[in-house]
């Protein structure tokens, strides 16, 4: 039995077979990430630089802004490399190192959206002990928080995944790499020992779910109530957009992990990974 030194290089799987697609392919992506740079560095200078922005709330933004660039330069760069020079390959270490960055940002960037909805909920529901709850070091502590759930949780997917030997090819029927795409290669039964670890990992992130809904039903009891309209506007213009992406964002992300890799329609895996790893940080800004 081949063991996992045996794989030197995955093949990822192409968007499309003719020229004339890659190329436009390579277009599209190009533009989506130019617009994710752009939307998200532009966050990131509008709460550094402006002293009145420098609040909980954009806080946490200029955070999930920095986790985004990181999450969408970790998938796109190198399918629009691939799609450019019409080539499928990525080294081991270099999809040993996208799982490891994706269960990483991924991570943070949910716990830290759990933590956005705390924030609202204090500040919507808990107006006069917003500044007790949500100080500036209390912040900081739950945004190191975030980061570093994100970094236990991928060093143990990482480590976890690539212990396993394979012998069922290298080629992966995603356009990155993912680990359902990846235990597929496996030849062993230690691959249970990492479904557990990604049941385990489902289950953190219901959990985090239920308290964001939670959370938004004190919220929208609270604003239902105010008196002003103007208030009330502006209450739900800072809550509805992040309610939005923290659905897209846990709809597509679960889906993608309990839905078993399929040969006969890989492009349906291709669309629902797409939707989870590109969509959410383009349009987080």
């Amino acid at each position: 039995m081949p063991n996992i030194s045996s794989v030197s290089e995955f093949l990822l799987l192409a968007f499309a077979d003719t020229r004339e697609l890659q190329l436009l392919h390579f277009a599209l992506f190009l533009g989506i990430y130019l617009a994710a740079l752009l939307g998200n560095g532009l966050i990131l200078s509008a709460v550094a630089c402006h002293h009145r922005l420098h609040t909980p709330m954009y806080f946490f933004l200029l955070n999930l802004a920095l986790l985004d660039l990181g999450c969408i330069s970790t998938t796109l760069p190198k399918a629009m490399a691939n799609a450019l020079w019409d080539t499928r390959a990525i080294s081991y270490q270099g999809c040993a190192a996208q799982v490891f960055f994706l269960f990483f940002l991924f991570g943070s960037e949910y716990s830290l959206l759990t933590i956005m909805a705390y924030d609202r909920y204090v500040a919507i529901c808990k107006p006069l002990h917003y500044g007790s709850l949500l100080g500036s070091r209390a912040c900081a502590q739950m945004a190191a928080a975030a980061w570093g759930s994100g970094f236990l949780n991928a060093v143990l997917h990482t480590a976890n995944t690539f212990s396993l030997p394979l012998c069922q090819g290298n080629a992966v029927d995603q356009f990155f790499c993912e680990i359902p795409q990846i235990l597929k290669l496996s030849c062993s039964h230690a691959y249970l020992r990492e479904i557990g670890a990604l049941a385990f990992s489902l289950s953190l992130v219901l959990g985090c779910f239920v308290f964001i809904v939670l959370s938004y039903v004190q919220i929208f009891r609270a604003v239902l109530r105010m008196p002003s309209e103007q208030g009330r506007h502006k209450a739900f213009s800072t809550c509805l957009p992040h309610l939005a992406v923290v659905s897209l964002f846990v709809s597509t992300g679960t889906s993608a992990s309990l839905k078993r890799p399929s040969n006969s329609f890989p492009s349906l895996d291709l669309v629902v990974s797409f939707l989870y790893s590109v969509v959410p940080p383009a349009v987080n800004p």
